[in-house]
């Protein structure tokens, strides 16, 4: 199955691995699933790190080595086609960051693994 990672998971996946739920933690480490991040993920996490709220290294090279390093397959990019989906959206969520990504999710058909019980409200299958 295709899982899209919150942005969160991937920090923890990368920095804090026991962070993660048994489920979450053996989802990523299956060779079963293709692991997706957003594009979204990282331009949330380049936001908060120039707003000093985020203390990671995040550059090029850094960023590769854990894609890498994860078997995260590709990084997905927002489409139009997303950004219609989100006005279909109940806006739940107060984050547009995370609206988007339930967005993406939808349109993809994809899994979400995120530790956020918010996003069981969404039609969206989210795996923790």
């Amino acid at each position: 199955m295709t899982l899209l990672l919150d942005t969160h998971v991937f920090i923890w996946a990368v920095m804090e691995p026991r962070k993660l739920s048994p489920a979450a933690n053996r989802a990523i480490r299956s060779q079963d699933n293709e692991l997706v991040l957003s594009s979204v993920s990282l331009i949330e996490m380049a936001i908060k790190i120039q707003a000093g709220k985020m203390l990671i290294p995040l550059n090029r090279d850094y960023l590769e080595e854990h894609l890498d390093a994860l078997g995260i397959a590709r990084v997905l990019d927002v489409t139009s086609r997303h950004a219609l989906t989100l006005l279909s959206l109940p806006r739940l969520h107060g984050d547009p960051f995370d609206r988007l990504l339930v967005a993406q999710c939808a349109t993809e058909n994809m899994r979400f693994v995120s530790a956020d019980r918010m996003f069981r409200k969404y039609p969206i299958e989210v795996l923790w």
